[in-house]
């Protein structure tokens, strides 16, 4: 599944009158590299849920030739369901017969999907595999091991703010108006801060434990809500390029480095 409904107001002047998924990167707009990245490691069944400028997404895959691609779309355009809500709703497509992988269309990565795809099958009971990256940001993923060694997520925080948030009493913190040591915070529990990529692998069984959330949900907070009951997992992508094209100023990071990708 490609997102690729939101409104890239980060992206603003640029998304005004485009989807983000349109705006182009080295010639080709973000969602064509994210379709041209799956299929060409041998995800052929992809679903699009669309919103922003709805149409225009429906003009662009109705005009290109993805050879034997199969590609459905989950249309939002009633409401944006965000990330927990968009997946839900395309239900329909994706539960099938095994797990399916999950891509924002604004990140632009060397990420083996094939790779992480595997890992989660590896990791045998987890119910979701995130792929993370020691990447600089202000709010991570916090993982600890479980009694095998398989990191299992705990929490979430913003460094910044030194708030957390946790299926697990202890690891909850709320910014109080005083300084609070969140690196330690971290250490003394025994986790591990990742930055998440915006790619992860499901297996199926979480639609059943969606049936009571509301028609709009992120797939974080949804994830941190019942991390104390199941597991979610991480592949840690350790030399890999990230790229979240968010903002303009990423355009250009991006662009260069897929340029190194070409030649």
């Amino acid at each position: 599944m490609i997102f690729a409904a939101g409104l890239g107001t980060r992206l603003r002047p640029l998304t005004d009158n485009l989807p983000k998924a349109l705006v182009e990167i080295y010639g080709k707009p973000l969602l064509q590299h994210t379709i041209e990245k799956l299929t060409g490691e041998g995800f052929n069944d992809i679903v699009i849920n669309i919103h922003h400028f709805a149409e225009k997404i429906r003009e662009f895959i109705a005009s290109h030739d993805f050879g034997k691609c199969r590609i459905s779309i989950s249309d939002e355009s009633d409401l944006l369901r965000d990330t927990g809500g968009g997946i839900r709703h395309a239900e329909a497509f994706l539960n099938g017969n095994g797990p399916f992988l999950v891509h924002n269309t604004d990140i632009i990565s060397d990420v083996s999907l094939r790779e992480l795809y595997s890992a989660h099958m590896e990791h045998g009971k987890a119910l979701a595999t995130l792929t993370v990256s020691n990447r600089k940001t202000e709010r991570y993923l916090l993982f600890r091991k479980d009694i095998s060694g398989k990191p299992e997520l705990a929490a979430w925080c913003n460094t910044k703010t030194g708030e957390t948030k946790s299926p697990y009493r202890e690891l909850v913190h709320r910014p109080d108006g005083r300084d609070f040591d969140i690196e330690g915070f971290i250490s003394s529990n025994g986790l591990k801060k990742y930055a998440f990529s915006g790619i992860h692998v499901i297996s199926p069984e979480i639609f059943s434990l969606m049936s009571d959330m509301p028609e709009r949900f992120p797939i974080m907070d949804f994830y941190l809500g019942i991390a104390g009951k199941y597991s979610i997992t991480c592949h840690i992508a350790k030399n890999n390029t990230i790229i979240d094209v968010g903002k303009p100023d990423s355009i250009e990071k991006a662009e260069n480095f897929i340029k190194k990708i070409v030649y």
